[in-house]
């Protein structure tokens, strides 16, 4: 039997019933904060090849990473599954996860899109780009580091310091060019904002729209879900936008993860190590990646019609553990600025 909970089940009677699960064989249990629907078609195809059942817990990450810790040795939790870098890495930085070794990980995903001893791996990409307003800039900025430069003042939308994109951008950006230069970018943006941080990477965009500001960093994937149609304030007006995929002369553009790792104390490890391996199956890749107009993580899977449609580009090869290793300091930076 399928289960299927959402973060209203979190509770001591929810965790009984899927401890009792974990002690049977054929089965593995996710702990995941990725909330789309869609991703039952993963789990039931593995379900068909397998045999195992796949057992999920929805929840908030930072929710999640709390309940391991709570559970400790008594957790039926076997795979961790989140969507970012830096997430993935407070979750192993709290001794959560565990290293795997399996020749088909390693092989499958790239060096930079997992972590070096093996305790998580990136499952699919997005990449944090620019857009911006074809009628209203010439000349938009073609690197992260542009955005802080003073012909763009009064024009930038952004989010807060608080969302855990930035954190890793700016992370990014520590690793790149060093902390005081980080620090002086992290100055330039807010002296170059057109409002203060608000919401999330749609209302950057809608920002846009609005006319608001002219400039907006977003995660690719929310500015195709206004162009799939749906999406107030965005969709209906995707032709206005241009975009930019930053520093493709340099490093090339940021681009983070949505990685699972397997859980120190997991019940059924094999199950949960074949599940991962099964998850860089190019099935797995197309449809974990396309249905939210994501990237794989495996080279040589093909594209959805709609991230093709945005072009092919260089991505940032810097190993995403250094993501989660900067974000303390990316926070600091952001306080010591202003950026709210």
């Amino acid at each position: 039997m399928r289960v299927l909970w959402t973060t209203s089940t979190l509770a001591l009677v929810a965790s009984t019933a899927l401890s009792t699960a974990a002690m049977a064989q054929g089965e593995v249990n996710i702990y995941s904060s990725r909330h789309y629907d869609n991703d039952q078609v993963i789990y039931d195809e593995f379900t068909e090849r397998t045999g195992i059942t796949v057992n999920r817990i929805e929840g908030d990450a930072d929710e999640l990473i709390a309940r391991l810790n709570a559970e400790g040795q008594n957790s039926p939790a076997d795979i961790f599954l989140t969507v970012d870098a830096g997430r993935i890495w407070r979750a192993d930085e709290a001794g959560l996860l565990q290293p795997i070794d399996s020749e088909v990980l390693e092989n499958r995903i790239p060096e930079h899109l997992r972590h070096p001893d093996g305790h998580w791996f990136g499952m699919s990409q997005r990449a944090r780009i620019i857009f911006y307003d074809k009628e209203e800039v010439e000349n938009p900025p073609q690197t992260y580091e542009a955005l802080a430069d003073p012909q763009y003042e009064g024009q930038i939308c952004i989010r807060s310091s608080s969302n855990v994109y930035n954190q890793s951008l700016m992370a990014s950006i520590i690793a790149a060019n060093g902390e005081e230069a980080a620090k002086d970018w992290a100055e330039g943006v807010v002296a170059n904002m057109a409002r203060e941080p608000q919401g999330g990477d749609t209302d950057q965009l809608r920002g846009v729209v609005s006319g608001e500001c002219d400039i907006a960093v977003a995660n690719t994937y929310y500015f195709l879900r206004g162009l799939d149609g749906g999406v107030d304030g965005l969709s209906g007006s995707t032709d206005m936008f241009g975009w930019v995929f930053p520093n493709q002369s340099g490093r090339g553009a940021h681009v983070n993860v949505a990685a699972m790792g397997v859980t120190a104390n997991a019940p059924n490890k094999e199950n949960a190590v074949q599940f991962l391996e099964f998850m860089t199956s190019d099935f797995a890749q197309s449809y974990f990646a396309n249905q939210n107009n994501e990237y794989a993580a495996v080279p040589g899977v093909g594209l959805a019609e709609n991230p093709a449609s945005l072009g092919l580009f260089r991505m940032d090869d810097v190993n995403l553990s250094v993501f989660g290793e900067n974000t303390p300091r990316a926070q600091e930076i952001f306080n010591e600025v202003g950026w709210e």
